[in-house]
């Protein structure tokens, strides 16, 4: 049998080379994107950096830990506690420490000897020199932020805790003034010098201040150092305590609960700014990467085993010879599978090859789009080529035992006499899984809705679950080509001429080709409508939800994560004269659900009185006036939900408090978060103001004022519209930028097997082309002939996969409506078009390149070729 297939393979190598170039690229996309995969299972080792110097850090506990029945379960803590005056007096008697103080301090240079200012480029600020003095305030001028400065976004500490890192000073001396600072310089901010003038923007106000010295940048943060006295001022608490002492020591003067954690050897690294930033930012990578692997192998195994069945459908009568000539049915079967594994190995071994090659130039092109950090690199792994190698093997071997099975129940005498018109092409078998799959891509959406609709808008879900229908409609797609091909051309066989009547016999007649050429263009269709339409479809419903909540005028947030408004725009604003001010703080509060888990949820602390005023929240019961210190609002996704109830939870500095139910929001697209009042912040700060002009007011008063608190405290005022457009997804987002990397994956593997089904179809239609030669058809009429069943037959795969992609919208539009969102369906009609004119493109040249090669031979020279 070997040999026999190895003959076999050398006759039919047309056949076999488009299996071989499918299945190769198959792998060596899953082998490329697996190991990008690997390499984000573990974040970069990296050791401490703020306190890498310090023997012993000491700071409040950042975790929240209970106990359950279960065990202890642990969540990370949104505003963990300072460290009490008390507990620094206590270990101050055990050695000397070092107090640390972390607080935002944005500079702008407003003045040098030389004159400065600062510019923004698209990497980061740059520093402009000139040899005037242009720049400096005039007398009796204040210190504030001109237009067309822009403050660099830094964090103030006290200067004895510069030592820990350590940070080494570069030029100057220490600061000694409250009006002296030392600055970090270095690529990740502004190359600033000793003498350099500063408006330094802190908690406490603006101020002037001038550099006296310089130290190094590390690259974890971008600094600016105070005297100790002067950092004290701005910001009173305690952050973490530097202890020059024994651990033990430290551990004992402090007891067994005083809610603090000390820090030593590679545990000091928690202290560090956003210490898990590494990991967390693996875990989109993740998510995107096992996407991509997912839906390759899928389109993948699809195309290949379409590709298979096709190439042993067209062997009918090559079949029938073997079987005439004594051959068993189990001799026919071992003669595909050994064709299958022979052609599955070698192409998965390219595979490998080629996947070892191109995934550095995936994870090069993934950092430069900003789906990966800038660090992320490969690792050693080689798992990843063995598994895609076997998978490629096995992908082949199971193509081949669905199509070889077949093959080897055709009788001698059914073969040699069969007509070039397929039948029943449709086995028992395949009836039934085409069922079962359909009811199951159908019945599980259905459970979906009934039980929890929320569960469908998840990643997971909405890239997953579109895969059963659209193998239910491929596997029923020699049924369905027929009806839908008659439906498109049925326009086309009415016009004047023969070609319209061609194209349709044609697509009705050679089933088997025309589902072979529809099966990846249904596939792809379906994955870029469905992938892309239900993003899109998400983001207008939560742009619908935050049009309907915000009801504000203006709109003021501090424009970075974690990151406080100036207290001086706070009481300026609130001051506004004709406008109702709401604000808000971020903050989360935790509940242990059922005993056994910890969830937390976002929640905002707002001020009651002014919270119906400024935004429209979808209530479903109780009312928002009754938020007060000892109430919560929660939304329908918590457990426990009826009005008046009362709910144990965890506020964001750890504190345990018992709320009353006061109103439930509907759960939306999951951006209904719960609410609290300042009291139950957790020591939040404000973070944002939502300011609507109160009846009878002066709207351009009211924004004048707004935008001349913002000059002087450098905030910027947005209005409504102005903060849903900066909030909403942009044309670069990662989101976007991952779906256009997958479905160019799909596209990629869709083209390879049209490229292979109309090489294959055409090569072996020599006698009908022959025909039409014979029958007057000129050589440019056969190639339009051809051109249009190729194009036919990738409308019918569009519209099957319309059909499928309809269907997954629908479900997403329907949990949307069950959520208690109206919002419309969004179709990415740009995408589809750009899809399907691409498959019909290639299809076109694929189909017409091997008839234009056959055409020229004799009319008569071709009718007797053999097939």
């Amino acid at each position: 049998m070997l040999m026999l297939a190895l003959r076999g393979m050398r006759t039919r190598w047309v056949t076999f080379v488009g299996s071989f170039v499918a299945l190769a690229l198959g792998v060596g996309l899953i082998a490329a994107t697996g190991l990008a995969l690997a390499a984000t299972f573990d974040a970069p080792e990296r050791g401490p950096e703020r306190f890498a110097a310090a023997p012993v850090v000491v700071r409040a506990a950042d975790h929240l830990r209970v106990d359950t029945p279960t065990g202890t379960r642990s969540k990370p803590l949104d505003h963990p506690g300072p460290v009490g005056a008390r507990i620094a007096d206590r270990l101050a008697a055990v050695g000397r420490t070092v107090e640390d103080r972390t607080f935002p301090a944005d500079v702008t240079v407003t003045r040098t000897g030389t004159g400065v200012t600062v510019t923004r480029t698209g990497t980061g600020p740059t520093v402009t020199r000139t040899g005037t003095d242009a720049s400096k305030p005039r007398s009796g001028q204040s210190a504030e932020t001109r237009p067309g400065q822009s403050a660099e976004p830094r964090v103030g500490h006290p200067w004895a805790v510069a030592a820990a890192a350590p940070y080494r000073l570069t030029s100057g001396r220490a600061p000694a003034a409250p009006g002296e600072v030392v600055v970090t310089t270095g690529p990740d901010g502004a190359p600033l010098r000793t003498g350099d003038r500063l408006l330094v923007r802190t908690p406490a106000g603006n101020a002037p201040r001038t550099v006296v010295g310089t130290v190094g940048g590390r690259g974890f943060e971008d600094a600016v150092f105070f005297t100790d006295a002067e950092a004290a001022r701005i910001s009173p608490d305690i952050d973490a305590l530097v202890v020059h002492a024994d651990a033990t020591a430290v551990r004992e003067a402090l007891g067994p609960d005083s809610g603090m954690d000390v820090l030593t050897g590679h545990d000091r690294r928690r202290a560090d700014p956003d210490p898990d930033r590494d990991a967390r930012a693996l875990v989109s990578v993740n998510a995107l990467l096992g996407t991509a692997a997912g839906i390759t192998l899928f389109v993948s195994a699809a195309v290949v085993a379409s590709t298979f069945s096709f190439a042993v459908a067209g062997r009918r009568r090559e079949f029938g010879l073997l079987r005439t000539a004594g051959a068993t049915p189990g001799q026919i079967r071992r003669t595909v599978c050994a064709e299958a594994v022979l052609v599955g190995v070698l192409a998965s071994a390219a595979g490998a090859w080629l996947g070892a090659r191109s995934a550095p130039a995936l994870v090069g092109r993934m950092t430069e789009a900003g789906l990966a950090p800038a660090w992320f690199a490969l690792g050693d792994a080689s798992w990843p080529l063995h598994t895609a190698f076997w998978t490629g093997v096995f992908v082949a071997t199971a193509a081949a035992l669905v199509s070889c099975h077949r093959a080897g129940r055709t009788a001698p005498t059914e073969a040699l006499r069969e007509a070039a018109v397929d039948s029943r092409v449709m086995p028992a078998s395949r009836w039934a899984a085409a069922v079962l799959i359909l009811l199951a891509g159908l019945g599980l959406p259905a459970l979906a809705l009934a039980v929890d609709p929320g569960d469908l808008l998840g990643r997971k879900s909405f890239t997953t679950r579109p895969m059963l229908l659209i193998v239910g409609c491929a596997l029923l797609a020699p049924v369905l080509v027929r009806p839908v091909g008659r439906l498109l051309t049925w326009l086309p066989a009415r016009l004047p001429g023969a070609t319209g009547v061609l194209v349709r016999e044609n697509t009705a007649a050679g089933v088997r080709r025309t589902a072979a050429v529809a099966a990846p263009v249904l596939i792809t269709v379906a994955l870029a409508a469905t992938l892309t339409g239900t993003v899109a479809t998400l983001e207008e419903a939560r742009a619908t939800e935050a049009r309907t909540a915000v009801t504000a005028d203006f709109v003021v947030t501090s424009g970075q994560e974690g990151r406080p408004l100036p207290p001086a725009f706070v009481e300026r604003a609130r001051a506004v004269e004709g406008a109702v001010v709401g604000v808000s703080r971020s903050t989360a509060v935790t509940v242990l659900e059922e005993d056994t888990a910890l969830v937390t949820s976002e929640a905002r602390a707002v001020d009651p009185a002014r919270l119906a005023a400024v935004s429209e929240l979808p209530v479903t019961a109780g009312r928002l006036a009754d938020l007060d210190d000892g109430t919560i609002v929660v939304n329908e996704e918590w457990l426990t939900t009826r009005i008046g109830d009362r709910v144990t939870v965890w506020l964001g500095d750890g504190r345990r408090t018992s709320l009353r139910i006061a109103a439930v929001l509907a759960t939306g697209t999951g951006d209904n978060g719960v609410y609290v009042t300042r009291h139950n912040a957790g020591g939040a700060g404000v973070d944002r103001i939502d300011v609507k002009v109160a009846e009878g007011g002066d709207r351009r008063a009211v924004a004048a004022a707004l935008h001349s608190a913002g000059a002087a405290t450098g905030t910027r005022v947005t209005t409504r519209a102005e903060w849903l457009a900066a909030n909403g997804p942009g044309p670069n987002d990662p989101t976007r930028t991952g779906l256009r990397m997958i479905l160019g994956i799909a596209l990629l593997c869709t083209a390879t097997a049209l490229a292979n089904t109309l090489v294959m179809a055409t090569s072996g239609r020599a006698r009908d082309l022959a025909v039409l030669r014979l029958a007057g058809a000129t050589v440019p009429q056969v190639l339009r002939l051809v051109a249009a069943e190729a194009v036919a037959a990738v409308g019918v795969g569009a519209v099957l996969g319309g059909v499928v992609a309809a269907v997954n919208l629908l479900v997403v539009w329907g949990a949307l409506v069950l959520l208690g969102v109206t919002s419309a369906v969004v179709v990415p009609w740009g995408t589809l078009g750009l899809v399907v004119a691409a498959a019909a493109l290639l299809a076109a040249v694929s189909a017409v390149l091997p008839a234009s090669l056959a055409l020229r031979m004799r009319p008569v020279e071709l009718a007797g070729a053999r097939e």
